[in-house]
């Protein structure tokens, strides 16, 4: 065990003094011993559950975490955090819950290490708002903290075949509706596409959030790709809960970590592996909370000259185990070494460092950037007259053709309206779908739409109907779909007032998007616009929809 000096700690706050009797005499009633009291106290923050997959393997991380610790030479408590499965809570009412319960983690990381003074944390988390959250709670208590990411899943197998949950559940819905696929081989599907532990196989919202987090600077190299079931995640779990001690000792806190040339750091990753979109939202409240300005069009001005080099489902065809066998993070650090910023990390390099000390293990998987699969990175911001605020789209997952469209608006004002729409074949070549009042208020809680995307992909229509909504994607869509448009239609945006048969331009390429009716039309509109009645009246989501911003500066809770 390591023999450390301890000077001034957070924690002596409640065990120090005489007039901490009583505080001592409850932390003795926990079983720590003697010898540990005058220790660091070091919360260990995990959102273990039985029902996520990338989560049900956490309480053997957590057991490595805890050796760390204590081998560190510190004492490790250990708090529960909620979590979301997005593709369980997906396309019901539950999915309304998903990007709020981001603001719940956060206040309840936030006020346990308050109300216990807390010297440093260890934050165990995997899915999708469960890791911004928790880094937003870093961020905003900035004490010593450190992230461990419970690693991505490995790839399906039915009769040979690689799967993965998008292509292989979602979409495999609209493919059966097309009898392009039989009952015994969609029930197969169900069975194989998701074999144990780990958030989904692909570049979804988890395993792009890991990835963004490890570029940060915030979880040690290699943390986002090692899969789940490796003993190699065991020891970067032990790893973490040794170095968060160190990280204590030395006082290096999140806001040292999380600098505006760390969050283009992580931006530039994130464009590079053509990851969600959903990291529009999660990067700029995670900024937001480390005191740092990120506008959203620094999206846009680093994908212009940030190549997409790493090409992954659900657009691509590569997995998360071929990423991690490929070199991981720190391999395609390497590749973008010219362009990423010099910033301190957790593990006490600088990330120029393990940039330079990364070896690519695969040069199709992790490409150089003279072999780019595309030239500009996976995220463009969309603005025009229909999305003034902005609006997000994943380019790298839009085919050629499709990076250009013109079509006829099918409005809807809610998810299960167009989906229905979708499942009884009213959608045609042509078709803009338009969802609205699914935004952060209007939703409330800014629903993903990956049932209507996967079904519009399975049913053959990706190459020619697009969709726009002012609520948002899965990291698991592929297509010409634009989301986030702001301001949302319950703030009165223009996506408020499109009526069926009005054209709709989408241009990827000069970064526009448009309803082709005049200004005066578009305003006259507006100004008969009546706003509606909320769709949730009562509980956490009512107060939600109050406070919540737009999607543009990240949907941020209103102080």
């Amino acid at each position: 065990m390591l023999t450390l000096k301890w000077g001034y700690m957070r924690s002596n706050t409640i065990k120090k003094g005489l007039e901490r009797l009583p505080h001592r005499a409850l932390l003795y009633a926990t079983g720590i011993p003697k010898s540990e009291i005058n220790k660091p106290f070091i919360g260990v923050a995990t959102s273990f559950t039985d029902i996520i997959p990338g989560h049900i393997g956490m309480r053997d991380l957590e057991r490595f975490i805890e050796k760390g610790v204590h081998t560190g030479g510190a004492y490790p408590f250990f708090f529960g955090i909620p979590g979301i499965c997005d593709g369980i809570a997906m396309g019901h009412k539950g999915m309304h819950y998903s990007l709020a319960s981001r603001e719940l983690i956060a206040d309840m990381v936030e006020t346990v290490a308050e109300a216990h003074q807390l010297d440093g944390l260890v934050l165990l988390t995997n899915c999708d708002k469960i890791t911004p959250g928790m880094i937003m709670a870093a961020a905003r208590v900035n004490i010593p903290s450190i992230v461990v990411t419970a690693g991505p899943m490995l790839s399906g197998n039915f009769r040979g075949r690689r799967l993965n949950l998008t292509s292989d559940t979602f979409e495999a819905v609209g493919k059966y509706k097309r009898g392009l696929i039989k009952e015994d081989e969609l029930q197969a599907l169900e069975m194989c596409a998701c074999p144990g532990a780990g958030s989904c196989q692909g570049m979804y919202t988890a395993n792009t959030m890991a990835c963004v987090t490890e570029s940060l600077g915030m979880s040690l190299p290699g943390c986002a790709t090692a899969p789940a079931v490796l003993a190699q995640k065991r020891r970067i779990a032990f790893e973490s809960g040794m170095r968060i001690v160190s990280l204590v000792k030395k006082n290096i806190t999140p806001r040292k970590i999380m600098t505006r040339k760390a969050f283009e750091n992580a931006i530039m990753v994130d464009l590079a592996l053509g990851g969600s979109t959903n990291t529009a939202l999660h990067i700029p409240a995670m900024a937001h909370e480390a005191g740092v300005d990120l506008p959203l069009e620094i999206f846009d001005h680093l994908s212009r000259r940030t190549p997409h080099i790493a090409n992954m489902i659900p657009g691509g065809l590569h997995y998360m185990e071929d990423l991690h066998n490929a070199g991981g993070i720190p391999a395609v650090l390497k590749r973008l070494k010219g362009m990423i910023n010099p910033s301190l990390t957790v593990s006490g390099l600088d990330i120029t460092a393990i940039a330079r000390d990364a070896i690519v293990m695969d040069e199709e998987v992790i490409r150089s950037v003279d072999r780019a699969y595309h030239k500009e990175g996976g995220i463009a911001i969309l603005k025009g007259n229909l999305a003034p605020e902005g609006a997000v789209v994943k380019q790298t997952a839009v085919s050629k053709k499709m990076m250009k469209f013109e079509g006829t608006a099918r409005v809807f004002d809610s998810e299960e309206a167009a989906m229905k729409a979708i499942m009884n074949g009213n959608i045609k070549a042509g078709d803009v779908v338009v969802i609205r009042y699914e935004g952060p208020k209007g939703g409330p809680g800014m629903r993903e739409m990956l049932s209507p995307t996967s079904a519009i992909a399975g049913m053959g229509l990706s190459e020619s109907v697009a969709l726009i909504t002012d609520g948002r994607f899965s990291g698991g869509t592929r297509g010409p779909c634009i989301g986030h448009i702001s301001p949302e239609a319950m703030e009165g945006g223009p996506i408020a007032a499109v009526k069926n048969g009005d054209r709709l331009r989408i241009d990827i390429a000069k970064r526009k998007i448009e309803v082709l009716i005049s200004d005066k039309e578009l305003k006259d509109r507006l100004a008969a616009w009546k706003k509606p009645q909320p769709k949730i009246r009562h509980g956490y989501l009512s107060r939600y929809a109050k406070l919540v911003s737009s999607a543009g500066n990240g949907a941020i809770m209103r102080e």
